[in-house]
Parts: structure tokens; C-alpha cells; sequence
């Protein structure tokens, strides 16, 4: 049985949202926003509301996307907005760079429906984050597949999504460890791939327990 060199700590974290002074009427003014809102306010409508709409297969979890085809009626460009995977983004910035890229560009080309007032206003929302150790930890592959059963939502998207921006790399906090601590960087890897959009957290986690059973060979 392989003894990791540090423990994996299982953690939770909870949110107190707070809408912010800038809303947007029309795709202009969502332009301007995406400019000058908060990072946290980016990361909120984006990572977090993944989080919030995690229950969903389909339909965008985006929170700009959403806005876009259900308060705009522009279904292409909600489209090319939930097309930006944040799998692929380590820094908000560059996420933020490529919102405005997408909707500046579709203003720029139709500037008439950009300004075309929308059926709702769109409010720029961010999250404080307060994380809570759970009392749990993991030496063993056992010990963690015993502590990732128990998981909630909130601590399976703290783990397994919000952390590729702490970690500032392109992979998950329990993926890291599996490969630093135990060195079972294939299934790390297993893991890394799963589909955060097509997979409910409760289908992400299945398919992670599966994996990990592979592993065990049970």
C-alpha cells in the first residue's frame, strides 16, 4: 500500500454573494462592464456559476452566455461565450481578454442589436469565499476514495474546479496530489479529463470513484 508524503486535506468552502453597482442594459454595455468589472466578478459568473449550475447537462452554465441568449435573444453569440472552456484558462485575465474579444467583436459587427435594449438588466455579482478545513485527510488511495465519497458539491467544486486558478496550472487539487504524492499520474490524468460540462458534480464524482476503484482493482 502506498503512503503518501503529505496528506490530502478535504476541504469546503462557502459564499456570500454581493452584487456590485454595474449593470448591463444591452450588449454595449456588457462590453463595457467586461472591462471594468472585478476579477472576482469574472470568476464568479464563470467558475463559480458552473458551481451553482452544476446540475445541468445542458444549456450554458456561463452566466454571460445565459444573460445573452435568454435576455438578448442572440443565440450565436451566447454560443461563442460558452464556448470558452475555462479548462483552459490558469489567470482571470486572459478569461476576461477572450469575453471581450467575443462580445466586442459582435458589437463591432452589429452595432444596431448591441444596442437593442435587453428584457432584464444583467448585474455584475462577485463572491467572498470562506474555505473550511473538514477535519479529513487521505495517506492512502483507500483513505481518499473513503473522504471523496462523503464529498458535498461545494467541496468537490473547490477541489476539482476552482483550484485550476489557485493552482495556477491546468489541472484540479486532487489530480495534483495523486500524481505528486502517490505517483499514480495516470490516473491523475483519468481524472483531469473528465468533463466538468457534460457531467453533473454528482456524474463528474461517479466517474472519478470509478477510476479510483480501476486502480484499486476492485
Amino acid at each position: 500500500m502506498r503512503v503518501a508524503e503529505r496528506p490530502f486535506q478535504f476541504v469546503t468552502a462557502s459564499y456570500l454573494t454581493r452584487i456590485g453597482n454595474q449593470r448591463s442594459q444591452n450588449l454595449m454595455d456588457l462590453r463595457r462592464g467586461l472591462e471594468e468589472c472585478s476579477d472576482a466578478s469574472i470568476f464568479y459568473h464563470t467558475f463559480q456559476s458552473l458551481g451553482r449550475h452544476h446540475f445541468l447537462t445542458e444549456g450554458f452554465s456561463n452566466d454571460f452566455a445565459q444573460w445573452v441568449l435568454a435576455a438578448c435573444n442572440r443565440p450565436r453569440l451566447a454560443e461563442e461565450l460558452a464556448s470558452l472552456d475555462i479548462r483552459d484558462y490558469i489567470a482571470v485575465g486572459d478569461l476576461r481578454r477572450d469575453l471581450q474579444q467575443v462580445v466586442g467583436a459582435y458589437c463591432d459587427t452589429h452595432p444596431e442589436e448591441a444596442r437593442q435594449t435587453a428584457f432584464e438588466a444583467f448585474f455584475f455579482c462577485e463572491a467572498i469565499e470562506v474555505s473550511v478545513p473538514l477535519g479529513m485527510e487521505a495517506w492512502t488511495l483507500e483513505e481518499f476514495r473513503r473522504g471523496l465519497e462523503q464529498l458535498g458539491h461545494a467541496s468537490f467544486h473547490f477541489h476539482f474546479i476552482s483550484s485550476r486558478l489557485r493552482l495556477q496550472l491546468r489541472t484540479n487539487d486532487f489530480s495534483l496530489w495523486l500524481a505528486d504524492n502517490l505517483g499514480l499520474e495516470l490516473l491523475a490524468k483519468q481524472i483531469n479529463r473528465i468533463d466538468i460540462y457534460t457531467n453533473t458534480i454528482e456524474g463528474a464524482k461517479a466517474k472519478m470513484l470509478a477510476f479510483i476503484d480501476k486502480e484499486l482493482g476492485q
